[in-house]
This record gives C-alpha cells, structure tokens and sequence, in this order.
C-alpha cells in the first residue's frame, strides 16, 4: 500500500474493474486510469467498452425484460430483492464510501452520509413497488367497466454523473427496479467503482441476470450509443442542460425514446430581513460549499434585503472562512478537491471572470496548495449585477453570488430570472412572506428556513431548462411506467351492428 492518510492506506496498485452484461463480469481490451484528485495516485483502472459491448447490454436487457423474470414478478418479491440490497449497501458502507473519496474527492464524512441516503432510497423503492397500482373507472354505465394499468415502460438507459456517483445512481435505480423495468448503467468514465459494486450487491440479492447491466467508458462512445440505441425505451440522464439538448435530439432521431432529464442549475437562496440571519448564513454557506459546489442543486445565487445586506455579507463571510477544506479522509473536512482537472480550470476562470467584471470578492476567490489535490477557496462575491458571467451560467463549484432587493417583487424577479428551475430556498420568519415566494419562484425542489433537507420519499425534477420528469418517491417509480387504459364490455352487445 501507498502512504497511510488520516487512518487510509492508498492504494499501492490501481484496482481493476470490468463491466457486468446478463450476470456476468467481462474484462475490456482497453482501460481507463483513474488518479485520485485529492493524493494525485493511480487507483482505479476501468474497461472502455465498445459500442459492440452496449449492444449486448442492451440485448441482455431487452430479452430479461421480455420473458418477465422481473416484470412479472408480485410488487412483494422485488420488494425483497430491493431490501436485501438496502442491507448489502449497508454492510458494504465503509467500503463504498472509501471508493467515492478515492474517485470522486468528497469528504469521507460527506460521503457516509451519502451512503445513508442511498439505503434509504432501496428501502422507500421496496414499498413503492408494493404500493404501485392503477385505477378503475365504474362510472361508465352498467355495461362497461374501465380500467387504468401502470406497466414499466420497458428497457432504460441510465447515464449517471461524476458529482454523485453512487448517490444519483441509488436515487434512480431502485425506483426503475420498482417498476419492472430493466435497465443498462453508464456511469461516468471518472467515478465508475461504486456503479460496479452495486452490480454485486444486486446480485447477491437475488436480482435476476439481465435486470442490471453496467457498461463503462466515454460519453462520445458509450454514452451517446446508449443514448441513440433503437431498443432502449426511456433514458435517464443526469449532467448539463448542453448534453440534455443532445439526448433529445437523439431520441428525436432514433426511436422517440421517452426521456428523463435532471440537468444545470443556477439556484436562489432569498434571505428577507426579518430572518434569523445567523442561521441563514449557515445555511448559505452550507449550500455553495457542500460537495464543493459540485451540486446542481447548489445555491449558487444570493438574493438578500438590502437593509441587512452589508451585516448577512458579513456574518456569512465569516463562516465561510471557517470552512475546512482539505484531504477528504480527514473526517473534519467539510470541502475536499475538485473532482476533474477539467472542471478546477472552469470554476478558476469563473472566478477570475467574475473579477475582471467588477465583482467584489469578499471571501476566497483562489485555489488552494493542498497536498497533491485539486482545491478552490469556497468563494463569495458581492456587487453582482445580473449581465455578469457568474450571475448567468452555472460555475458548478464554491463561488456565490449576492444580490440585494428592496421588495418581495423585486427578489422573485431576481430569483425567475434565469433559465434554470432547479431548486431555491426561502429564509423569513413570516409565514406569509415565505408562502408567496415558495409559490411564485420556478422551482421544483424549495426549502423554507433550511437548505437540501428532505429524502427519498419526495419527489426530485425541475422546472425550465432544469430538465424533465421526476425522480424518486412515488412519482420516482410512476416516472418509469406507462398507462394502459382498459375497457370490458359487461352488458348486452347487440347495439354494434344494426338490425
């Protein structure tokens, strides 16, 4: 093993990884390697498959779904299956979480938690797929009796991103299993371990072969095969609204698949004077920092009452100096790297665009010599004016931006003024105050006085260019199915053709 870290030994070697089609573990002529962004160490090394490799995926699926080894099955029995996996992921915890910090850079404490979310998700999925059912209709008149069946949607492509890799992938999953569909993973090329570890576990929870396949590489290739392939009937995609355009556009031009989308964000957080403005910045600074700003439901946008502006910006200011950020095995760390070289040059020339254009930085606004990672201050800037770059476009790192309002009107300007609806968040003691601007801003995940708060059993999606359909919860399961209407003729049939 490589140098301990706060308790973790480094991996000495890259552990290799195949991919998983119909049950069974292959091994592609080419791999990807993977370096931590918080040590700069080789430590996974994961197959590029082939657009010949999601074919058979896909096949595996199709005939998995066809023959209803899993459709068919009472709602009851893949409850089973989706709780033993819940109690596999648990057993599994420290080891899944140890992956996400190796690949990903989030904080081993963020990513625990994380993993917690992720149990619950399998156990909320296991009673929706008892809880799944249709309607009837016995007001059609005494000779006709209708019905409404929900049935899974087919086979699904699941594309999942880098900034969650387990966590998004168990916010879809169980609820795609719930509904009986089968399903082709792939994760992205970076964060790929934890997406092949649940292809165990499953497993080893009784999922029949076929029901899950994961197939590993680029986007350019494998992605975009997946995402244009004919015998896929739903796609679900997470990451950037740019990349969301292209699967519509490819589902256009293959098999008008249906689509799933969870894309960008540029998310409000409105913070009215008569709040506790204390428990406000705590809830800002939580909200640009957690997974380090990597998070489409970041809030990334400041909308603050213009009579305590100055003293919030201050107050915030400081707590966002006492944030730790650092080697993400630390367990006190609460910031670890960015996760992508890539994405590290974005968010530094969003920082230093912000400059150039006359915002004023009232906290970080620099990256961070920390070990061998990728690390950025988290970043406030005040004086924002609506024009600038960073009050557009989606930085998707620790940088926020404050703006000041004087009305009600005014902040829920501010606040639609973008083409996101992802999700935003209130901060008023007045009940009414707080109501009319849940109401009115366009989003489809809001918080009142806190930030990023709720589970599995409410739904998640957003409005606008924040993409389509709902993930998680009931409708989470529904999102995977399709209605069937049904009429029975109970009465006297005489009247179809004339005597």
């Amino acid at each position: 093993m490589h140098e301990m870290t706060h308790g973790v030994a480094l991996p000495k070697t890259p552990r290799e990884f195949g991919f998983f089609i119909n049950g069974e573990w292959r091994r592609g002529r080419e791999l990807f390697e993977r370096n931590s962004p918080s040590h700069d160490v080789p430590v996974t090394r994961t197959s590029r498959c082939t657009p010949d490799d999601v074919n058979d995926a896909v096949a595996a699926a199709r005939q998995a779904f066809e023959d209803r080894r899993w459709a068919g099955l009472p709602g009851g029995a893949r409850a089973a299956v989706l709780l033993r996996a819940a109690e596999g992921i648990r057993q599994r915890r420290e080891e899944i979480a140890t992956w996400e910090v190796l690949e990903n850079g989030k904080p081993i404490s963020q990513a625990r938690g994380e993993i917690d979310h992720c149990i619950a998700c399998f156990e909320t999925a296991a009673g929706a797929a008892r809880l799944l059912h249709g309607e009837s209709f016995n007001n059609l008149g005494d000779g006709l009796f209708g019905m409404v069946l929900r049935e899974p949607v087919g086979v699904v492509g699941l594309i999942t991103p880098w900034n969650f890799p387990f966590l998004i992938l168990c916010e879809r999953v169980p609820f795609i299993l719930a509904s009986g569909c089968t399903l082709v993973v792939k994760p992205a090329e970076v964060t790929s371990a934890t997406t092949l570890i649940l292809a165990d576990i499953l497993a080893d929870a009784g999922l029949p072969a076929g029901v899950y396949n994961v197939v590993t590489g680029t986007g350019r290739s494998i992605g975009q095969t997946l995402t244009e392939h004919p015998d896929v009937d739903m796609l679900s995609f997470t990451g950037s609204t740019a990349v969301g355009r292209s699967c519509v556009h490819a589902s256009a031009d293959s098999n008008l698949k249906k689509l799933g989308l969870e894309l960008g964000g540029k998310n409000p957080i409105i913070v009215f004077a008569d709040a506790n403005l204390e428990d406000a910045a705590d809830g800002a600074a939580f909200g640009i920092s957690f997974n380090t700003g990597q998070c489409c439901v970041s809030s990334s946008r400041l909308i603050v009452e213009r009579s305590v502006a100055d003293r919030f910006e201050r107050i915030l200011a400081e707590k966002m100096k006492k944030i730790r950020v650092g080697d993400p095995f630390d367990p006190q760390t609460q910031v670890g790297a960015i996760t992508t070289a890539g994405q590290n040059e974005t968010i530094l020339k969003y920082i230093a665009a912000g400059k150039s254009e006359g915002a004023k930085v009232l906290v970080g606004g620099e990256a961070l010599q920390c070990g061998h990672g990728r690390y950025i201050e988290p970043t406030l800037f005040s004086g924002v004016t609506p024009s600038m770059t960073i009050a557009r476009e989606e930085i998707f790192g620790p940088v926020l931006s404050s703006f000041h309002f004087d009305t009600l009107e005014e902040a829920i300007a501010i606040a639609n003024d973008t083409v996101y609806g992802l999700a935003a968040s209130v901060w008023s003691k007045n009940i009414d105050q707080a109501l009319s601007v849940t109401r009115r801003v366009r989003a489809g995940r809001f918080w009142v006085n806190t930030i990023m708060a709720g589970g599995p059993e409410t739904p998640t999606g957003g409005f606008k260019q924040s993409g389509w359909g709902r993930e998680t919860g009931l409708l989470g399961v529904e999102e995977y199915t399709q209605a069937k209407s049904v009429h029975i003729e109970i009465g006297d049939r005489s009247h179809w053709i004339a005597s």
